[in-house]
């Protein structure tokens, strides 16, 4: 799970590192930061896809949410006896707890 995590944040970063620097225009002297070719690029998939550039960034966000809700969904669901005993245990219910949780895992 740990590499899923990692394979899943490292192109975050990356995309959303670009998207923001580049649409601000801070380019640290790399071409691939300038706005021109932050332009350039939701151009060339604005084509391809067959729809506006513009609207392209909001497909970007949600694509990147659905995403996320998915990853964290199936990350709950392999941890989902430990949350319970956190649960329980946060709301003062005896008989659950933790070490029950990490026994029957």
């Amino acid at each position: 799970m740990r590499y899923i995590l990692i394979f899943w944040a490292l192109p975050m970063s990356l995309i959303w590192g670009w998207y923001f620097l580049s649409l601000n225009d801070i380019n640290f002297g790399f071409v691939m930061l300038t706005r021109q070719v932050h332009d350039l690029v939701f151009e060339i998939y604005g084509q391809i896809l067959g729809i506006e550039p513009s609207a392209l960034p909001p497909l970007l966000v949600r694509a990147c949410v659905v995403d996320t809700v998915i990853l964290m969904a199936i990350l709950a669901f392999r941890r989902r006896r430990a949350i319970r005993a956190w649960i329980a245990e946060r709301r003062g219910r005896p008989g659950y707890s933790r070490e029950d949780a990490a026994r029957s895992v």
